[in-house]
């Protein structure tokens, strides 16, 4: 049913920036900025549930749990990049936009280089 709520937000929301672009246009940022802070507070006990069997399988694989936190990090950057991104599209800020995404790409390759040389430190132990 979450996603019945969500659906709703979105298309009132919506609605209502169609309507308030003709009469107040610097009001239609505003919410979609709420919308999409609301769809977020949805989707919390969500993302908790992911991270709890994330968290879940990395300890029945016991998996170090410094490769978790990162594997994490990196999915929470990829959300906050994605909605900062759109959020400046849907503002007409299209440059902004790539700006931020190249940021946020960049943040995740520093963040999966200790990941990337665990691999290659593995696969260097097993060859001969």
């Amino acid at each position: 049913m979450d996603i019945l709520q969500i659906v709703a937000l979105g298309i009132i929301s919506t609605s209502l920036i169609i309507i308030l672009k003709s009469l107040r246009p610097e009001f239609t940022i505003y919410i979609s900025i709420l919308t999409g802070i609301l769809i977020f507070y949805l989707l919390i006990p969500k993302f908790v549930q992911v991270i709890n069997l994330l968290q879940d399988l990395s300890n029945r694989a016991d998996l170090n749990i410094e490769y978790f936190s990162t594997l994490l990090k990196i999915i929470g950057v990829a959300y906050i990049v994605e909605f900062g991104s759109q959020l400046c599209r849907d503002a007409g800020e299209n440059s902004i936009a790539l700006k931020i995404e190249m940021a946020g790409k960049l943040s995740i390759l520093v963040l999966a280089l200790p990941i990337v040389l665990g691999l290659v430190d593995l696969i260097l132990k097993v060859l001969p």
